[in-house]
């Protein structure tokens, strides 16, 4: 955390809340880690006399991106299994490969490598769903990266536990190892509705309920997932969670491409959180979620990423745009999400989602520093006429200039500060030669 206060000078400060709105000649003075004040420029000599300036001409400051669905370590694997369907693309390329080398090793590695590039694209946060939760922490407290991590549930044997039980203990091992820390949240990441039984859906909802934690979710990701619960269970996917007791807003329900109208009333009113993601459900060709009729029913819509495995990037200014566009394509609407919205669901929305609203997803007096600098006067970004347009539909990642957490700065000028990236490159690349070597079963 960067010890004495600071004014971050940018030429525009997009606060977020209220949504819409745009500041000009306005100084964030950060302190402690926290958001202290937000000064006309005229008035910052007289309020905070002497205070260090970081002059940020030509750029847009905003609160930083919150990616409410990914699997970090999974970076990886980018690239590896390309242009399948969904269960195809799990069960015969990235399940045997995981199978074969997941580990405390794998997964450090492509957790540095995730981290590094979702902060050189304006991320913060990160909710992550994945295997030795442990380790994925570890990683994000050395490079300053807040994170929430899952405690994960599948119901079969992997690496990181053999049976239910030993999943539910080392779970709880991580919980207790982690609650206390600063950057990192803990929920329950049960894998699916098909993959996980009901009596480990029983036990997450009572510890969730315990330990006040949300519950992260892939749900009504495909067409073929509501036959097979019907088969399996007589009950459609939210019939079973509700009869459970899970529908309701600790669930952190990721996807949600095969809702019908009065699905999406139904998980409105129940305070479901909706965690999009519109990349990767098009590459997988899943189905896409009815992100317009969500957001006017009053459900919150986040964004994420997915994986780098399918998607393949972690790029949240991509989602939004993505998001947007297809909200107005599929409602016939070209008013749907606009990019004032677009820019909320990858900010507030997630961070009401995690129960962090207080915390970060902002700027506002009081909350972490957790901040992006987009430059604007890049040719691709010029004219300026409207500044959240311009940062939701036109702005790339390689226009992120700078970005702190908790008052700490990540990326410098393009340059990140807590991770080398030079030792990054090489150690990606001995894995990719591993992978590429690893001999199929």
């Amino acid at each position: 955390m960067d010890a004495s206060p600071v004014a971050l000078l940018p030429d525009w400060v997009v606060p977020v809340v209220p949504e819409g709105r745009v500041m000009t000649r306005t100084a964030v003075v950060v302190e402690d880690g926290r958001i202290a004040a937000l000064v006309p420029v005229d008035d910052l000599e007289s309020s905070h006399a002497g205070i260090d300036r970081v002059e940020l001409a030509g750029r847009a400051l905003i609160p930083g991106l919150v990616n409410m669905h990914t699997h970090s370590a999974m970076a990886l694997l980018r690239g590896l299994a390309d242009d399948l369907p969904l269960m195809r693309w799990l069960e015969d390329h990235i399940w045997p490969v995981e199978g074969r080398l997941m580990g405390p090793d794998y997964v450090r590695a492509g957790t540095e490598l995730a981290i590094a590039e979702m902060v050189r694209g304006g991320t913060t946060t990160f909710n992550d769903n994945y295997f030795f939760p442990d380790v994925t922490a570890e990683v994000a407290i050395r490079t300053g990266m807040r994170a929430v991590v899952g405690m994960p549930m599948i119901r079969f044997p992997t690496a990181w536990a053999q049976t239910t039980d030993e999943y539910f203990r080392r779970g709880l091992e991580v919980h207790e190892r982690f609650v206390g820390e600063a950057l990192i949240g803990l929920s329950f990441v049960p894998h699916a509705p098909y993959s996980v039984d009901d009596a480990a859906f029983e036990r997450i909802r009572t510890l969730a309920e315990e330990l006040d934690l949300t519950i992260h979710l892939h749900l009504l990701e495909a067409a073929d997932e509501i036959e097979s619960s019907r088969r399996e269970y007589g009950l459609h996917p939210l019939d079973r969670l509700d009869k459970l007791g899970l529908l309701g807003p600790r669930l952190l329900a990721v996807h949600m491409t095969q809702l019908t109208p009065s699905d999406v009333e139904r998980v409105a009113r129940a305070g479901v959180h909706i965690l999009h993601c519109p990349d990767s459900n098009l590459k997988l060709a899943s189905g896409i979620c009815p992100v317009a009729r969500l957001d006017r029913a009053g459900a919150n819509v986040c964004l994420g990423t997915d994986s780098a495995a399918s998607n393949n990037d972690l790029d949240l200014l991509a989602e939004m745009r993505l998001a947007s566009l297809l909200a107005k394509g599929t409602s016939g609407d070209p008013e749907a999400v606009p990019a004032a919205r677009a820019l909320s669901m990858a900010t507030i929305h997630g961070a009401k989602a995690l129960g962090m609203d207080d915390r970060i997803g902002s700027i506002e007096p009081g909350k972490q520093a957790d901040l992006a600098a987009i430059r604007l006067d890049a040719i691709e970004t010029q004219p300026v006429h409207n500044v959240i347009s311009q940062l939701v539909f036109a702005a790339p990642r390689s226009q992120v200039t700078d970005v702190w957490v908790a008052g700490r700065r990540l990326l410098d000028d393009r340059q990140l500060t807590t991770l080398d990236e030079d030792g990054l490159l090489a150690r990606t690349a001995r894995w990719r030669q591993r992978i590429a070597e690893t001999p199929a079963d």
